[in-house]
């Protein structure tokens, strides 16, 4: 017998923090996707963009127990994104980076400015054009202005391919984003979580052109079976 041909528990389970091995020890929101995407039951499915996957999980363990509960609408939005442009790693990473700068720490800040400015760079040699800091790039920087000054001085000489980006610079700058936001001086660090996923989503959706709605799991598609807790009789 597979791990779908199995009985569906009475409810789904509740959004929490971390791995889960089955349904019933719980769910991260990227379990959850998963589950929808009629896969295997995992946090790193294929159906999602690796970096948009990791900032999902990232803000579904940083969410305070209260309020992860309100991520859940957002799951079904995530399936389906997935692409092999290098744009999308240095535009989330951008826009996370943007969000965090001006209420991270400041042992953070660094890191975040320098992230802002690799991949505008990034960006702009993707788009074969000269490096021009968007607007929202500016404002994050002026709100940050030792760690821009900082940032500028330490990358004014340092060339990052696209490639290096996406596997090393991405995720670590949005690591630093979320536990940014998360552990700085945000006044609603939840409602800024939130708001960071949900843009990251359509900041993915824009460049991957999806333009169908999700219309829910296949019919067939049942969640995996705890073995170690197996009711009797079954």
């Amino acid at each position: 017998m597979s791990t779908h041909d199995v009985s569906v528990p009475d409810r789904l389970p509740i959004l929490s923090r971390g791995k889960h091995r089955t349904p019933r020890k719980g769910a991260c929101f990227m379990e959850l996707a998963s589950y929808l995407a009629g896969e295997r039951w995992s946090d790193h499915p294929s159906c999602t963009h690796p970096l948009l996957a990791a900032v999902a999980r990232g803000v579904n363990d940083y969410t305070s127990d209260d309020a992860r509960s309100r991520l859940a609408i957002l799951i079904p939005s995530v399936v389906g994104l997935a692409g092999k442009d290098p744009r999308l790693d240095a535009r989330i990473a951008l826009l996370c980076a943007q969000a965090a700068l001006p209420v991270a720490s400041e042992e953070r800040q660094r890191v975040l400015a320098v992230g802002v400015l690799t991949a505008e760079r990034v960006l702009a040699h993707l788009d074969g054009r000269p490096v021009e800091l968007d607007a929202r790039s500016v404002a994050a920087l002026g709100k940050a202005p030792h760690a821009a000054t900082w940032a500028r001085r330490f990358s004014a000489d340092k060339q990052t391919s696209a490639k290096q980006f996406r596997r090393r610079a991405a995720p670590t700058i949005v690591t630093c984003a979320i536990k940014g936001i998360a552990q700085g001086c945000a006044p609603d660090p939840d409602a800024q979580l939130y708001d960071l996923l949900r843009a990251a989503i359509s900041e993915c959706a824009e460049l991957v052109g999806r333009g169908r709605r999700y219309d829910g799991p296949p019919p067939t598609r049942r969640l995996p079976a705890d073995r170690s807790a197996t009711p009797a009789g079954v």
